[in-house]
């Protein structure tokens, strides 16, 4: 019998590089806070001593697969401890909403829901702070999907401090590009020197990412999109991008701006949350819903339409105070 186990998508609130190591990684101060919509993962365990992804990503050969590893991964570690049997196996399925590159932690989702719901189904009794060091091993942001709580990160992100961002409503948007995160860290023109500087210094700042000015150069999709969305709400990019969010206090004023998109932009709206969907998922107060639409393509075919929409756009965002931080 399949279960259901979400896999949220993660928002970069801050994003600052601080340093670059010796071992060519740079130094990073963040806040991670989760977004109640994603990918799900649907997940049944048997004994036949292999791990099936029942629905391949296109483009991605299945050993190189962040689902696979994650869960041979965690085989490998709870069969070293002797707490799984040889022969624990399990089937995989995918509903994908989230877009890859598109800075919204997708992949790295998908491991540690991966982890964190076949120790839960396998009953292997790793700790959090073990499937957390797994998941470091595949990538530097699986660590705080396993713990599941919006977070304050540093150096290359596996140190983890709690955090507790207000949760507002985001208007994420795609535009229809995609980012490279090595080409992004390897640009001679990021911003590698940012002070570093507390949480409690940074709550009380502007909010900004340092990635972004590279991404806009490089990309006039992306630099349009924050360039549209900042007429309307503070926004800004998420990790190296594409996406794009803008912040809202009401949902109702961030779906009347999604409405408004431009031709051809993907967009969704969603509540930031401080605890993860997965974790509500593990005490079964999480509940999958069907009716969540994935990434909407928005077109507007009338021009008079438009313009009086964002008349009353403008009439309702003015109206609204806005506590969030402009990049």
């Amino acid at each position: 019998m399949m279960s259901h186990w979400p896999s949220p998508a993660k928002l970069n609130l801050f994003l600052y590089i601080t340093g670059r190591r010796p071992d060519g990684y740079h130094n990073l101060q963040t806040l991670f806070q989760f977004l109640d919509y994603g990918d799900t993962l649907q997940i049944s365990v048997d004994q036949s001593d292999r791990i099936q992804l029942l629905t391949p990503v296109v483009g991605v050969a299945e050993a190189d697969n962040l689902i696979v590893r994650a869960a041979e991964r965690l085989k490998q570690a709870a069969q070293a401890k002797q707490t799984l049997p040889p022969q624990a196996g399990a089937q995989i399925a995918i509903d994908k909403r989230l877009p890859m590159g598109g800075g919204l932690g997708g992949g790295s989702s998908n491991a540690a829901t991966v982890l964190v719901a076949l120790n839960h189904l396998w009953q292997t009794g790793l700790t959090p702070d073990e499937l957390a060091a797994i998941g470091m091993q595949l990538g530097a942001d699986v660590p705080v999907f396993v713990k599941g709580f919006a977070a304050f990160a540093q150096g290359v992100g596996e140190q983890l401090q709690p955090a507790e961002p207000e949760e507002k409503w985001y208007l994420v948007a795609h535009p229809g590009v995609s980012v490279s995160t090595p080409a992004v860290f390897n640009d001679p023109a990021l911003t590698r020197d940012t002070p570093v500087r507390s949480l409690a210094t940074l709550l009380s700042s502007p909010f900004a990412n340092d990635c972004e000015a590279v991404v806009r150069k490089s990309f006039r999709e992306v630099d349009e999109l924050v360039s549209w969305l900042l007429e309307y709400a503070p926004s800004r990019l998420t990790g190296t991008g594409a996406c794009v969010f803008a912040e809202f206090d009401t949902e109702s004023a961030a779906r009347q701006v999604l409405e408004l998109a431009p031709n051809g932009v993907r967009g969704f709206v969603a509540r930031g949350v401080n605890v993860s969907p997965l974790q509500r998922a593990l005490r079964g107060d999480w509940l999958l819903r069907d009716s969540v639409p994935p990434f909407q393509t928005l077109h507007v075919s009338h021009q008079h339409t438009r313009v009086n929409a964002h008349d009353r756009i403008r009439r309702l965002l003015s109206c609204r105070s806005f506590s969030g931080r402009k990049a």
